[in-house]
């Protein structure tokens, strides 16, 4: 056998213990005496609510945080001494939530960090190729060079590099690979490309653990589950004996929620509300030609954009933002815009403010009380919004950073949402967001649609599109279909997006 599946099958079983791992950040037990073992030839889904300690514990397991109190044994035998290098050293890596690329740097530059043999004349061509490998292995034809600069590229490319890079071999074997919400940003062809590799490679003796709070692909892909809350392991077992409804009941928080299909029965539009006729929001055309469709969104809709990552709808969003500021011959946008970050380290988060200022830059108008902002009234918007969409912290004056990258998401939303903005632009928004926070979000979107608030919404998951009342499929940066909501179908969307190009 060739390529990363047969380099896997010649590595020594791999199995990994962690014993009564605790860490805490100041008054937060980010882990409360923590009990996992992995075996080979096993996928562990880890789930749980945003801040239940799950990436808390991957950065204890690859080495990039230290634990308070642990002992880890790997292969049988317990380590005195456990970092970053013994992990890269045992074949234990890691795809963090977080992408960890140098965006200044190629692809292949980016390979090389991980691999310090690759030196001497040709390196950067020896790293191209191993980068590719790995990428033509587990995404086919994904279309990404091994010159690219990384900055360049859509977040779904760079989460495609991320994941390659870490089944890349040269000196050190992989054995165990964490993926912390590894398909955040991949549309669902890509990560079904992703899936069938990850269980192919199990199958050839690899250990690997699944953080996803898609729990759709926990049950589809995981040999067993383990559940977390509160920095504790609350449940686990046989994937085979658990649902989604019991998946969501043993992380709590989560079953009063109806579903979408109950009240798409019950009215015909979730949320009971009848499908939008208000005045004209949004019309943008995505792009010049004079035959291209073009996006109408009217008040009070909530307008879906869909199709393969990467083929125009964050760039529509833009352009919508953009217009907002000054008028252009291929747009009409009629109120103010506020935008949900799906990369929000990047374009979301200020990195160095508190969460309270993260929620409220959107808004400052509102706290000026002659030339000076009212810390008072920034306070009072920022509990609001704490208690509406939980944010989970002692202190909203804490840093940002100190959030979770779930909970990081939900400010984002706050800030958005505790504006004035009468149309929201959401970015495929729901990166690391957990189940309930989920459901909650969309309840908050159907009852500001339902008040007249406007909203498009690019998104990767197919039940999110159920909660629109139209969806547009892009493909290569123009709308190939425009669906009415009766319409709109996994193989609808997946034959629009596919046909253009057919």
């Amino acid at each position: 056998m060739t390529g990363l599946i047969g380099s896997l099958m010649v590595l020594h079983a791999t199995k990994i213990a962690l014993t009564g791992a605790r860490k805490t950040f100041g008054a937060v037990h980010a882990l409360d005496g923590v009990d996992l073992a992995i075996s080979t030839h096993e996928c562990v889904g880890l789930i749980g609510h945003n801040g239940a300690g799950k990436s808390t514990l991957m950065h204890v397991l690859a080495g990039t945080l230290t634990p308070d109190e642990a002992t880890i044994a790997v292969n049988g035998e317990t380590l005195t001494r456990y970092g970053l290098e013994p992990a890269r050293r045992l074949g234990i890596r890691c795809v963090f939530q977080e992408l960890s690329l140098c965006p200044n740097l190629t692809v292949a530059e980016n390979a090389r960090i991980m691999h310090p043999s690759l030196r001497g004349f040709g390196w950067r061509r020896r790293a191209g190729a191993l980068i590719a490998a790995a990428l033509d292995e587990i995404f086919p034809g994904h279309g990404i060079a091994a010159d690219a600069i990384v900055g360049d590229l859509s977040i779904g490319k760079r989460q495609m590099i991320e994941i390659a890079r870490a089944f890349t071999v040269t000196t050190a074997p992989v054995s165990l690979v964490i993926l912390d919400e590894p398909t955040s940003s991949l549309d669902g062809h890509t990560a079904s490309q992703l899936f069938a590799f990850l269980r192919r490679s199990v199958a050839n003796g690899l250990s690997s653990i699944l953080i996803s709070h898609m729990l759709g692909e926990i049950i589809s892909t995981s040999d067993r589950v383990v559940v977390m809350r509160d920095g504790r392991i609350v449940t686990s077992g046989p994937t085979a004996a658990f649902d989604r409804n019991k998946l969501v009941v043993a992380m709590g928080g989560a079953e009063a929620h109806a579903s979408v299909a109950e009240t798409d029965a019950d009215e015909g539009r979730p949320g009971g509300v009848a499908a939008p006729t208000g005045p004209i929001q949004v019309r943008i055309r995505p792009k010049r030609q004079p035959n291209d469709r073009v996006l109408v969104a009217h008040e009070g809709e909530i307008v879906g954009l869909a199709g393969l990552a990467g083929h125009g709808q964050t760039d529509l969003l833009l352009a919508v933002f953009d217009a907002a500021k000054r008028r252009t011959g291929r747009s009409e946008i009629n109120q103010k815009v506020a935008l949900v970050a799906g990369d929000r380290q990047t374009d979301g988060i200020f990195p160095l403010w508190s969460i309270t200022e993260n929620i409220g830059v959107r808004s400052l108008p509102r706290f000026r009380r002659g030339f000076l902002l009212s810390t008072e009234a920034e306070d009072a918007l920022a509990a609001e919004w704490q208690q509406r969409i939980k944010i989970r912290t002692p202190d909203m004056r804490h840093p940002i950073l100190s959030l979770s990258g779930g909970n990081q998401q939900k400010a984002l939303f706050a800030r958005a949402l505790g504006s004035d903005a009468r149309i929201v632009l959401m970015d495929d928004p729901m990166r690391g967001v957990d189940i309930g926070t989920k459901l909650d979000v969309y309840d908050l979107v159907r009852q500001e649609a339902k008040a007249g608030r406007t909203f498009l919404w690019y998104t990767t998951e197919m039940d999110e599109l159920n909660h629109c009342d139209r969806v547009y499929v892009f493909h290569n940066g123009a709308i190939v279909a425009d669906l009415a909501r009766a319409d709109v179908s996994e193989d609808s969307i997946i034959s629009a997006s596919f046909a253009e190009a057919a």
